[in-house]
Protein backbone atom coordinates (compact mmCIF):
# COMPACT_ATOMS: atom_id res chain seq x y z
CA UNK A 1 0.00 0.00 0.00
CA UNK A 2 1.81 3.28 -0.91
CA UNK A 3 0.18 6.73 -0.67
CA UNK A 4 2.05 10.47 -1.66
CA UNK A 5 1.99 10.40 2.78
CA UNK A 6 4.33 7.52 3.06
CA UNK A 7 6.94 9.53 0.97
CA UNK A 8 10.01 10.16 2.67
CA UNK A 9 9.77 13.84 0.68
CA UNK A 10 10.44 17.51 2.91
CA UNK A 11 9.44 18.98 -0.09
CA UNK A 12 5.51 18.34 0.28
CA UNK A 13 5.74 19.66 3.97
CA UNK A 14 5.35 16.13 5.80
CA UNK A 15 7.28 15.47 8.89
CA UNK A 16 7.00 12.11 8.82
CA UNK A 17 7.34 8.66 6.85
CA UNK A 18 6.43 4.92 7.68
CA UNK A 19 9.53 2.76 7.32
CA UNK A 20 8.88 0.29 4.48
CA UNK A 21 10.54 -2.50 6.46
CA UNK A 22 9.91 -2.43 10.11
CA UNK A 23 6.81 0.07 10.45
CA UNK A 24 8.00 2.45 12.55
CA UNK A 25 6.85 5.89 12.49
CA UNK A 26 9.92 7.95 11.43
CA UNK A 27 10.79 11.42 11.85
CA UNK A 28 11.75 13.46 8.49
CA UNK A 29 14.52 15.25 10.54
CA UNK A 30 17.28 13.49 12.35
CA UNK A 31 17.83 14.61 15.77
CA UNK A 32 20.50 17.14 15.05
CA UNK A 33 17.86 19.06 13.09
CA UNK A 34 19.28 17.71 9.35
CA UNK A 35 16.80 16.08 6.87
CA UNK A 36 16.69 12.16 6.74
CA UNK A 37 15.54 10.09 3.58
CA UNK A 38 15.97 6.28 6.04
CA UNK A 39 14.88 4.55 9.28
CA UNK A 40 17.09 5.10 12.35
CA UNK A 41 16.52 1.84 13.36
CA UNK A 42 16.63 -0.61 10.25
CA UNK A 43 18.37 2.09 7.82
CA UNK A 44 15.79 0.97 4.97
CA UNK A 45 14.49 3.88 2.53
CA UNK A 46 12.29 3.65 -0.18
CA UNK A 47 12.87 4.27 -3.76
CA UNK A 48 11.67 7.73 -4.50
CA UNK A 49 13.42 10.01 -6.55
CA UNK A 50 15.30 8.37 -9.46
CA UNK A 51 18.64 9.76 -10.52
CA UNK A 52 19.61 7.59 -13.55
CA UNK A 53 18.36 8.70 -16.72
CA UNK A 54 15.56 6.98 -18.72
CA UNK A 55 14.92 4.88 -14.97
CA UNK A 56 11.31 4.36 -14.06
CA UNK A 57 10.36 7.44 -12.08
CA UNK A 58 9.36 7.09 -8.36
CA UNK A 59 9.28 3.36 -8.71
CA UNK A 60 8.97 3.30 -4.61
CA UNK A 61 10.65 0.19 -4.20
CA UNK A 62 12.14 -0.80 -0.80
CA UNK A 63 15.73 0.29 -0.62
CA UNK A 64 17.76 -1.88 2.01
CA UNK A 65 21.16 -0.63 3.36
CA UNK A 66 24.21 -2.51 1.69
CA UNK A 67 26.99 -1.18 2.77
CA UNK A 68 28.67 2.32 4.33
CA UNK A 69 31.14 4.55 2.30
CA UNK A 70 33.34 7.10 4.10
CA UNK A 71 34.14 10.40 2.11
CA UNK A 72 37.13 11.86 2.24
CA UNK A 73 35.77 14.58 4.89
CA UNK A 74 35.69 11.70 6.94
CA UNK A 75 31.59 12.10 6.75
CA UNK A 76 30.19 8.21 6.65
CA UNK A 77 27.64 7.91 4.26
CA UNK A 78 25.01 4.73 3.91
CA UNK A 79 24.51 2.61 0.48
CA UNK A 80 21.10 1.81 -0.66
CA UNK A 81 20.32 -0.34 -3.31
CA UNK A 82 16.55 -0.84 -4.65
CA UNK A 83 15.31 -4.00 -4.82
CA UNK A 84 13.01 -3.28 -7.96
CA UNK A 85 15.61 -1.29 -10.20
CA UNK A 86 18.62 -1.55 -8.77
CA UNK A 87 19.55 1.70 -8.43
CA UNK A 88 22.52 2.52 -5.60
CA UNK A 89 22.24 5.57 -3.88
CA UNK A 90 23.96 7.25 -1.34
CA UNK A 91 22.57 9.45 2.24
CA UNK A 92 24.44 11.10 4.86
CA UNK A 93 24.51 8.93 8.14
CA UNK A 94 22.29 10.55 10.49
CA UNK A 95 23.45 11.19 14.52
CA UNK A 96 20.18 8.60 15.64
CA UNK A 97 21.25 5.91 13.20
CA UNK A 98 21.31 2.71 14.87
CA UNK A 99 25.02 2.32 15.64
CA UNK A 100 24.94 -1.53 15.64
CA UNK A 101 24.22 -2.19 11.85
CA UNK A 102 26.45 0.94 10.97
CA UNK A 103 29.36 -0.85 12.54
CA UNK A 104 28.39 -4.67 11.69
CA UNK A 105 28.26 -3.39 7.62
CA UNK A 106 31.20 -0.91 8.13
CA UNK A 107 33.32 -4.47 9.26
CA UNK A 108 31.77 -6.86 7.12
CA UNK A 109 34.40 -6.24 4.11
CA UNK A 110 37.17 -7.21 6.79
CA UNK A 111 35.16 -10.26 8.28
CA UNK A 112 34.38 -11.79 4.82
CA UNK A 113 37.85 -10.76 2.69
CA UNK A 114 37.42 -11.88 -0.81
CA UNK A 115 40.80 -14.26 -0.02
CA UNK A 116 41.75 -16.71 2.52
CA UNK A 117 42.95 -15.09 5.89
CA UNK A 118 45.45 -18.20 5.99
CA UNK A 119 47.51 -16.14 3.05
CA UNK A 120 48.77 -14.15 5.69
CA UNK A 121 50.49 -17.07 7.67
CA UNK A 122 53.00 -17.28 4.88
CA UNK A 123 53.86 -13.67 4.91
Amino acid sequence: MSSHTDRTSTTLGLTTFACTWCGLTVSAYAADGEPRNHCPSCLHSRHVLDHVEGGPSDCEGRMPAIAIAVLRTGDWMVIHRCVRCDELTSNPVRTDDNQLILMRMAVRPLAQPPFPLEAFGTL
